[in-house]
């Protein structure tokens, strides 16, 4: 027969639906996996795996990636080869139409889903103000916005409710029914109350149950992971045993950054997470990498209200006992704002090497195949993504090739050293069937797509 486009050859293959691992060979061919097998296959290219994994490529199913091509390099030379985008509320400003449309003209470095944001929706309609309820007008107005969405091609709605604590039970669950009758997954970032944080868990499942809604809860580790994983667990745990379709995500840190100005930091947060200002690092500006003093904190509060700042807290044992749950699927929650093209946080660079890292190599706490399984085809199902998470003739052709016995995270916390290292040992990620990063070295390609409204445009 011909040669392949590409093939790789002597490694070990990750099914990651049976969970099993096995040697063999991979020929790729017009950015499908055209042959699985352990016979010899020959390629215009041959890429030798012997020694190492070979597994679908990471789906990071919550991202922020939205265009960024710094972010979108950082996520390849970890192995992510699609994100899904728009999360906690917050989508591309202007129509998606001209988002979708803009990259299925360019092209990109990665794969790209987007969801529509439920903040992003309020301030389209003039609601800025995040302590102000929607009025009628203005959630009638959301509504018709966020059925054009859908039919412009967005994957899902997400929730921030926490950026919003003026949003009303009413108003979000009037949107998620829309969400609900069009079968779209909904991604809740979870209010938290100052004073009793596991309401808004509640009130996301309640969300599940109310409308028969698909939900996903986000970055678990970030919500729950400073005293409260154990009982928030349990809740899911018996959301799922009543048999409502929930989903959660998780990353490998406890501490999260987000905007400064941000209702994350109102009055009281510090009392709630039991820290001082001290416990806050600057990842943006003018104090980019210093834990804050009160006055410095207060200042960029009111004058740099959108730099970024790193709360220093959580518990990591809680991070494993979130990540050993077989429900819960690997996120970085990355792309947050940029400062000359390096992140904020080594969440950027560092989740998916930290997770291989930790939980298989050094730890044993999940096994590989079960751990390749959180952040590729689990990720890919509950997507709908069904071409993608598996190693399978006609599948798409993403493939990560690592080495388990060296991958490890390099980046960290600005307070501690460069957030923007890239990891060790992975050895290449191939996107639609291109060679994309060989030993972290990104190629000046655009082999990613933009994906709309459940289908891959081609």
């Amino acid at each position: 027969m011909n040669d392949f486009d590409l093939v790789v050859i002597n490694g070990t293959l990750v099914d990651a639906e049976k969970k099993i691992a096995a040697p063999g060979n991979l020929g790729i061919q017009d950015g499908k996996i055209s042959a699985v097998t352990r016979e010899p296959l020959n390629g215009k290219r041959i890429l030798d795996a012997a020694g190492k994994i070979v597994t679908p490529g990471f789906i990071d199913i919550h991202a922020h990636v939205e265009g960024n091509r710094d972010c979108a390099e950082y996520m390849a030379a970890m192995g992510v080869t699609t994100v899904y985008n728009g999360n906690c509320g917050l989508s591309p400003a202007g129509e998606l139409d001209a988002f979708f449309s803009r990259y299925e003209r360019d092209g990109f470095l990665i794969h790209q889903l987007e969801q529509v944001g439920h903040t992003s929706l309020r301030e389209a309609v003039g609601l800025t103000d995040r302590y102000q309820p929607a009025s009628p007008r203005q959630l009638a107005d959301m509504k018709v916005l966020l059925e054009n969405a859908f039919d412009a091609g967005a994957w899902g709605l997400s929730y921030g409710l926490e950026y919003v604590p003026g949003s009303t039970a009413g108003e979000v669950l009037a949107l998620a029914k829309i969400a609900a009758g069009r079968d779209k997954l909904i991604s809740i970032h979870t209010r938290l109350d100052k004073n009793n944080g596991l309401a808004g868990l509640e009130e996301a499942l309640n969300i599940s149950r109310l409308t028969g809604a698909k939900v996903n809860i986000s970055h678990f580790v970030y919500q729950y992971g400073y005293g409260m994983a154990a009982q928030a667990l349990d809740m899911v745990d018996n959301a799922l045993s009543e048999g409502l379709d929930i989903s959660v995500d998780s990353g490998v840190y406890t501490s999260f950054v987000t905007a400064i100005g941000s209702a994350v930091f109102d009055e009281g947060c510090l009392l709630s997470w039991g820290c001082g200002y001290d416990s806050i690092v600057a990842g943006t500006g003018k104090y980019r990498g210093k834990r804050l003093t009160e006055a410095e904190f207060h200042e960029l509060r009111k004058d740099f209200p959108d730099e970024q700042a790193i709360a220093m807290i959580g518990k990591d044992s809680e991070i494993n006992e979130i990540l050993e749950r077989p429900y819960v699927m690997l996120s970085s929650d990355a792309g947050m704002i940029y400062d000359r093209g390096i992140p904020s946080h080594p969440q950027d660079a560092g989740t998916f090497p930290k997770f291989f890292r930790t939980m298989v190599r050094e730890q044993n706490r999940l096994p590989l195949p079960e751990a390749v399984a959180r952040c590729t085809w689990m990720p890919a199902r509950r997507l709908g993504l069904s071409n993608k998470g598996r190693l399978t003739p006609g599948a798409d052709a993403d493939i990560v090739v690592f080495d388990i016995g060296k991958i490890s995270d390099m980046s960290q916390f600005p307070c501690y050293g460069d957030t923007a290292a890239r990891p060790e040992g992975i050895e290449y990620v191939i996107i639609n069937g291109a060679l994309t990063a060989e030993h972290s070295d990104i190629k000046p390609i655009k082999a990613g797509k933009i994906l709309r409204g459940g289908a891959m445009t081609d």
